[in-house]
């Protein structure tokens, strides 16, 4: 057998996370397998959500959503910038639809600042007019560094720059039983007894099959495996032209953002998402939904035509916390937290995801690198 694994990295899962990942552990040297158990990368949340570089300024800061959206976004901008990703730093108002929501900007942007985001603008309703005459507000906040991209050109650039530096992509590949080897980990292909490869280390990138996957891994603790929640959100198309230039997001609501305006480059409007939680996988949109929506959206926008509202697509959120739950931070967990060496695992990783994706990636490398965890 040979002294040396096949090898220095196995990342489970071509998400966007995943992509980001073997790009950033190839740029720093590493031979690296990316695994994806559909026919092609980014198949399933990382495609289908609202497409937005969000700023960072919901999340309880020092969390590490907060940490990483903050980091990962600037990250992102210069990363389409040097790799033509298409992308447009459109700014988001954020608004109170009545007077006893401005409080609620008051939280926000006091959150957003000891996050380190400090370039939200209070607006007047007068002022939210001016910029976005079709709106109805009290008062709002304009997010001038939010921005939307084209999701699917980053992970395709994302995976032509890890390629570019070695690394080896592998679709409709269904990792199984993972098990310690001669170098590093043995690793099976479902429905294989034998082990197919080995790797010196693994990263658990498999977004809502997460917690499967470590399920897989022998020597993992079982106490350790996380379940995830499945978070089902619409959308909803508008047809026809609009005259928004930017995203429109009300007052957050539990479980979510609220339904919220966006706009892709195009400058097609959509709406979305809504929350439902479900046990199995469906993806299904209900058409009957529209006048739920059409309602939502008039609260921000009187003059939404519903009859112009068309079933979009869904996407799926892998959270950690249950319905009625306080919402969960990322989980991001390496040898030094579980105690078991040249493995780390992602649980959890829902919106700021995409904005946070390349800050993550350089989490993930940093901790295969950490010393294990010191067992009582």
């Amino acid at each position: 057998m040979s002294d040396s694994p096949d090898f220095d990295l196995l990342v489970i899962g071509a998400g966007v996370v995943g992509l980001a990942v073997a790009y950033k552990a190839s740029q720093a040297g590493m031979k690296v397998l990316l695994a994806e158990r559909n026919d092609k990368f980014g198949s399933e949340t990382s495609s289908r959500n609202s497409e937005v570089i969000h700023a960072g300024i919901y999340y309880p800061p020092g969390s590490l959503k907060a940490v990483t959206c903050v980091d990962g976004r600037e990250k992102l901008y210069a990363f389409c910038l040097e790799n033509e990703v298409p992308f447009r730093k459109c700014g988001k108002l954020i608004v109170a639809t009545g007077h006893d929501q401005l409080h609620e900007l008051d939280k926000i942007q006091q959150n957003a600042r000891m996050s380190g985001v400090d370039d939200l603008v209070r607006l007047s309703s007068a002022e939210i007019a001016n910029l976005e005459p079709d709106i109805r507000a009290a008062g709002g906040l304009l997010s001038p560094s939010t921005g939307i991209i084209d999701s699917h050109e980053y992970m395709l650039a994302l995976l032509g720059a890890a390629e570019t530096q070695g690394t080896q992509f592998v679709a409709r590949t269904e990792v199984g039983s993972i098990f310690p080897g001669h170098n590093g980990w043995s690793v099976c292909i479902r429905g294989d007894r034998e082990p197919v490869l080995n790797a010196r280390a693994i990263v658990n990138a498999a977004g809502l099959w997460a917690g499967h996957v470590s399920q897989q891994i022998e020597g993992y603790p079982t106490e350790r495996v996380l379940q995830v929640h499945y978070a089902k959100g619409s959308y909803f198309s508008y047809s026809g032209a609009t005259s928004f230039r930017r995203l429109i997001y009300p007052i957050p609501e539990p479980g979510g953002l609220g339904t919220h305006l966006t706009l892709d480059l195009a400058n097609s409007a959509r709406f979305g998402p809504d929350v439902e939680w479900i046990e199995e996988l469906n993806y299904d949109v209900a058409p009957e939904a529209k006048t739920q929506f059409a309602e939502r959206v008039a609260q921000f926008w009187p003059g939404v035509d519903p009859d112009r509202l068309e079933p979009g697509y869904a996407g799926i959120r892998p959270k950690l916390s249950p319905p009625g739950g306080t919402a969960a931070d990322f989980v991001v967990e390496g040898p030094a937290d579980h105690g078991v060496p040249d493995l780390v695992n992602f649980y959890g990783i829902e919106s700021p995801g995409l904005t946070a994706s390349l800050s993550l990636a350089e989490l993930a490398v940093e901790k295969l690198s950490q010393p294990l965890a010191c067992k009582s």
